[in-house]
Order: C-alpha cells, then structure tokens, then sequence
C-alpha cells in the first residue's frame, strides 16, 4: 500500500467538555505528530473516550479549539473530517458481505467501480481476508470482524485512523495477534493512529507515545518506556503497574546527579532522575535483593515478607527499617536458597533506576 502521504497532524488546545456540573474534559493540550501511534490511556471515566469522540466530530468541545494541519475543525462535523473509526463493536453492516462492507465507504465518496473493486481487493489481502470476501459478518471469527472493521476505516485512505477499544472483546491470544496486525498495518500505511484502551501492556507494545488520562485531566505524554521508567506522578506510577515508592529526605543536587537519605542509609540517583521531590520510584524488576551494606550503590536493609513463585520469576516483597514496602521480581533461578519469610536482605537498585515522583 505505501506510506499514506496524506497523514495528518492534529493539535488540541484547551479541550474541556461539561455535562452540566461535571468536567468530563478539563482543559486539555496535545499535539497529535503526523503518521504517529498515539494511544489514549486511563481508567474508566478518565476522559480518554471523550476526547477522541471530539477528534471524530461526533461530540462537540465545551472549549478549545482543534485544528488538522493548521485548519481549524473545531466544529466540522463529522462526515466532513474525513476520518476513518474504529468502534468498540465494530459496527458491521450485517446484511453486507465482507467485500460489500469494505467497500461501502468508497461508494459514499462515489469512486469508479474499477477503482473501488481494486482498493477492495487491496485490501482484502492487507488484511489477509482473501477466501472470505464472499461471507457475512455472522459467518465469521472476532477477529475476522475486526480485520473487516480495519479494512474498511482503512480503504478510502483516511488522514487520521481513530480505534476506539477495538480488541475488547476478543480473548487474550487473539489480542495479541490483532496487535500484530495493528503494527504491520500502522508501519505500511503511515496514517496517523489514535487508540483507546485501558489495557496497560497493549499501550505499551503498540504505540509511539502514550497519553495518559484521570479524572479528565492529561497527566503525562510519553514514548512507551519514558512513560513507564520516568512517570511524572504518582497517578501515572501505579497506574502503569506496580511501583516501589520510598520516601526520601534532604535531596540535593551533585555533579553527577541527586544525594538523599532515607533513614541512616544514602541513596544515590542519576543525572535524569527529574525534578527533586520527597519520594523516588523504582520498579520492581529493577530491584536486586543480595546486595551487601558494604557494597558501593544504593543498599537497603530489609526483612522478607512473602515470597510468590510465578514461573521464571518469583515476586519477593520485604519492608524497609521505615515499614515501607519493597517488591523486588527475580528470575527464579538466580533466587538464593537462604531466601525465607521473615529473614533480612539487602534491597538494592542500579543509580539511573531511581527516579523522583
């Protein structure tokens, strides 16, 4: 298919939505990149839906402005933005066949019946389709559903492609598939993808950046492992999984990076540990339990509280001599076998593995 030249950037400022008194959108600023894989990330109720639901058109802002490529469409509708979606439940028209289906949007835009056979064939073997042009919707899998559902957001060339939790509703080794599907087809057409999930993991295999919503406000925009490795606040930290939040006192500032202290011990950050604040966040597989206090490095002393054996790791949660919790994930061979509930270790973390909160 190529690189879709036509892919578009969208810039949102001050994006509030109102429902009566409450704040479903709150002031929110992003900059969409042209022909990048942004997903939209939050719980429930965080907003996250809304606002692609005002990049579609088919919900109008209570404010702010969005603009395509420097073109206000703030208030376009619609069927006029040219946009290819993706619903939840993809949204098939049942009496249609697959190739009918696909290519319903290209008889709405009034394209030749040549040239709309060809894209449909196109993309009918993009999507790997082929052998089931001729079925209806009810005769076939979830994901060949979804690939239907892809195919047709898709077969008109659209500037921006908007997936709203399209996976939801298949099982996990299908899921994975579908995400395999969504790269390839993300790389080869170069359109600009915007996707809502919740699921953490998904966000983070699929996409560019992440944008990060709760309580309709944006807490952080970031590439995938930025977003996990340097959360920006508390929110974002659990949220992306689970997190050791250890509370520090007396940071300063050093050549080479941050000093704190945390009760008698001295831990030592990096460089890009962010701006100082009162509490370090490090995630759980970037803990070593083993190390001794004499040992150069950040080392703390603590006593193991339960030990989970998961396969190739065994998840170990201790507490520090401040009662907080530590959870260190280790692969399950390297565990020693003086490891027990209720013994000490020594809790330790590789300096650029800190990060202030």
């Amino acid at each position: 298919m190529g690189k879709d030249r036509h892919a578009a950037e969208l810039v949102a400022r001050g994006i509030g939505k109102t429902y009566g008194d409450f704040k479903a959108l709150d002031n929110v600023d992003l900059t969409i990149g042209r022909g990048e894989f942004l997903t939209l990330l939050g719980p429930s109720g965080s907003g996250k839906t809304t606002f692609l639901m005002i990049l579609s058109g088919f919900t109008g802002a209570s404010s702010g402005t969005l603009t395509r490529d420097g073109e206000d469409i703030t208030r376009l509708p619609a069927e006029k933005r040219g946009f290819g979606m993706v619903f939840q439940g993809y949204a098939l028209f049942p009496h249609m066949t697959v190739e009918k289906n696909i290519a319903f949007p290209l008889q709405v835009q009034g394209r030749s019946p040549s040239e709309i056979k060809a894209r449909v064939n196109q993309m009918i073997d993009t999507v790997g389709l082929r052998g089931h042009e001729k079925k209806h919707p009810s005769g076939l899998s979830g994901g060949q559903q979804q690939r239907v559902a892809l195919a047709r957001a898709l077969a008109f060339e659209p500037s921006v492609l908007l997936l709203d939790e399209p996976f939801s509703a298949l099982d996990k080794n299908l899921r994975g598939s579908m995400q395999d599907e969504m790269r390839r087809l993300h790389k080869e057409t170069g359109t600009t993808f915007v996707f809502v999930t919740h699921d953490q993991e998904e966000a983070l295999a699929l996409s560019t950046r992440i944008a990060i919503f709760n309580q309709g406000q944006l807490q952080q925009v970031a590439s995938p492992r930025d977003i996990y490795d340097k959360p920006a606040n508390r929110f974002v930290a659990e949220f992306l999984g689970e997190i050791n939040l250890l509370s520090i006192e007396n940071a300063s500032q050093e050549s080479d990076g941050f000093l704190a202290r945390y009760g008698d011990q001295t831990l030592r950050l990096g460089r890009e540990a962010g701006a100082k604040s009162a509490t370090i966040a490090i995630r759980p597989e970037y803990v070593t339990l083993g190390c001794e206090r004499a040992n150069a490095g950040n080392c703390l002393p603590v006593t193991i509280r339960s030990m989970t054996y998961l396969g190739k790791i065994t998840r170990i949660e201790a507490t520090t001599a401040k009662g907080e919790r530590v959870v260190a994930e280790l692969p399950t061979h390297t565990v020693p076998a003086a490891f027990a509930e209720g013994a000490t270790a020594y809790a330790g973390f590789a300096v650029e593995r800190g990060y202030f909160l």
